[in-house]
């Protein structure tokens, strides 16, 4: 790896070659949603509790101020108002990314979809960019589609992830397989560090909180979490409650005391 890429990726992963990752690219999705209506007010939030970087979209990108956090920007976009929601395309570049300051940019591929053709094509053009500058690339491989039964299931979820890391990604995002043997397979089939979806919104923070302790004992190289982080009705806490578990290697029962639970 080059030394660009390895200095980039210190501001994202720490010591531990761990992370703690909140996305914050639903904005151009599903709009506005509680929790991302004032952009600088939760990244404050987050700062507060330790967040390792956010993911945001360059337009959000050239107006906050991250503090100490790395920074993720999102390459590609589609809104939910699209016919083709899962066709996602590429909105912004690798050299815009350097320009505003990026420490990693981010593509999202739906594998399985009707357009994975013309995502995987994307992919490997910015994975050369990126390679060409620098920068780190962090690929979201979601397994969506008509011949997806089962998002989750551990051999498509597999299948993905090899896919981003086969195509030259250096961090692949997943989607957790609901237990740690069947991750842990997922992982040790991935050559790059992985790190898992939050997925939609849990019904109790103790449901994310497990969800992250058992992917990281699986091997997981930390989290990419939005919803359940920017929605929850402290912010700051649960990600201080996340990075004990990420970085402290705390148990389930030991986070939620950081939320007086």
């Amino acid at each position: 790896m080059n030394q660009g890429k390895t200095r980039r990726l210190k501001r994202i992963f720490q010591q531990d070659n761990r992370t703690v990752i909140v996305p914050m690219d639903h904005g151009v999705t599903i709009g506005p949603i509680q929790g991302i209506i004032n952009m600088q007010q939760i990244i404050n939030q987050l700062l507060k509790g330790g967040v390792d970087a956010i993911l945001v979209h360059k337009g959000i990108a050239k107006n906050v101020d991250a503090g100490n956090a790395g920074l993720i920007v999102q390459l590609s976009a589609m809104s939910n108002l699209s016919p083709n929601i899962n066709g996602k395309v590429q909105v912004c570049t690798v050299q815009e990314a350097i320009r505003i300051g990026a420490d990693a940019v981010s593509v999202h591929v739906n594998i399985g979809a009707q357009d994975e053709d013309k995502m995987l094509k994307n992919l490997g053009k910015v994975a050369n960019q990126c390679d060409l500058y620098g920068m780190p690339l962090l690929a979201m491989m979601y397994p969506r589609g008509p011949k997806i039964q089962n998002e989750h299931a551990p051999d498509v979820v597999a299948h993905a992830a090899r896919i981003g890391a086969e195509l030259g990604a250096d961090i692949i995002k997943a989607n957790y397989t609901g237990n740690i043997e069947t991750f842990k397979a997922v992982v040790e089939s991935c050559p790059v560090p992985m790190v898992i979806a939050g997925g939609p919104k849990c019904k109790t923070p103790q449901e994310i909180l497990q969800t992250a302790h058992d992917s990281v004992k699986a091997g997981a190289a930390g989290l990419s979490i939005g919803r359940n982080v920017f929605q929850h009705e402290n912010p700051t806490l649960i990600v201080k409650a996340l990075r004990n578990i990420v970085h402290g290697n705390v148990s389930v029962e030991q986070a939620l005391k950081v939320l007086g639970e």
